[in-house]
């Protein structure tokens, strides 16, 4: 390999996006599932209390924050 052709770490100065299609991977409604990351303490916690109930832990996460939204528009 020649010496020009040692890649860096390092971003290009520039660019050509002239020949990209936008929206190539766009899919409307594609839906989305966002991670979430809890504290050990608290997925300790709620996966005991999962397990306790025999549920699963994305059911008892879900019903617990449908819970608090349920109370934040009460409040309002």
């Amino acid at each position: 390999m020649k010496k020009a052709q040692i890649q860096t770490d390092e971003m290009p100065t520039e660019i050509d996006f002239s020949k990209g299609t936008r929206g190539k991977f766009y899919r409307p409604g594609a839906k989305l599932n966002l991670p979430v990351y809890l504290d050990d303490q608290v997925q300790t916690r709620l996966t005991a209390l999962a397990n306790a109930k025999g549920i699963e832990f994305s059911v008892l996460v879900n019903d617990l924050l449908r819970k608090d939204i349920e109370l934040i528009e009460m409040a309002r």
